[in-house]
C-alpha cells in the first residue's frame, strides 16, 4: 500500500473518531426527544464507521493526536448542544459538509492509481461512508432553521476549518 494511502486511511480514522466523539459530546448533554435520537442514529453510523477503518489497522500506523481529536470531537458537540438544537444541526451540517468533500478528494485522488482488488475495496468502504456523511448533512439541514444567525455561521467556518487543520495534522502524526 502506497505511504499516500495510509496517510488517507490515517487522517480518515482520526476523523470518524472526532466524529464518534462528538455525538459522545452531544449526548453527555442530555439531550431529548428530537435531539436525542439524532445523535443516537448517527453515533451508530459514526460507529460503524469507525470499525471499518480500525479493521484495516494493519495497514496504517494510526494518529499520535487521537486523544486530542477525542477532545476536539467532544466539544464540537458539547458546545452546540448547550446552545440549543439549532446549534447542533448547523454544526452538524458544517462538518458533514466538509467530510463530504474530503472523502471525495481522498476517493479521486486514490483512484489514480494502480489499484490492488484490496485497495478497491477500501474506496468502495470510503464512498459509503461519504454517502452516509451526506445523509447527515442532509438531514441536519432540514432539521435546523433556515436562516443562521451571525453567530452560528461564524462557529460553522470555525468548524470548518478546524476539520481542515485536523485532515492535515492526522496525515502527518
Amino acid at each position: 500500500m502506497s505511504k499516500q494511502f495510509e496517510q488517507e486511511l490515517r487522517c480518515s480514522h482520526a476523523g470518524e473518531t472526532g466524529a464518534v466523539w462528538i455525538y459522545r459530546g452531544i449526548l453527555a448533554t442530555r439531550p431529548t426527544g428530537e435531539l436525542l435520537t439524532f445523535a443516537r442514529e448517527h453515533l451508530a453510523a459514526e460507529r460503524q464507521h469507525l470499525r471499518f477503518f480500525e479493521e484495516l489497522q494493519c495497514c496504517y500506523r494510526p494518529s499520535f493526536m487521537l486523544p486530542l481529536w477525542r477532545i476536539a470531537g467532544f466539544l464540537t458537540g458539547f458546545l452546540p448542544a448547550i446552545s440549543g438544537r439549532q446549534a447542533v444541526f448547523a454544526t452538524i451540517e458544517a462538518v458533514e459538509t466538509f467530510v463530504d468533500q474530503h472523502y471525495q478528494e481522498q476517493i479521486q485522488t486514490l483512484a489514480t492509481h494502480v489499484l490492488r482488488d484490496s485497495e478497491k475495496a477500501i474506496l468502495a468502504g470510503f464512498e459509503q461512508c461519504r454517502l452516509d456523511e451526506v445523509h447527515h448533512r442532509d438531514e441536519a439541514r432540514q432539521r435546523r432553521s433556515n436562516e443562521l444567525s451571525t453567530p452560528l455561521r461564524l462557529w460553522a467556518t470555525l468548524v470548518g476549518a478546524g476539520s481542515r487543520a485536523a485532515v492535515r495534522i492526522a496525515r502527518l502524526l
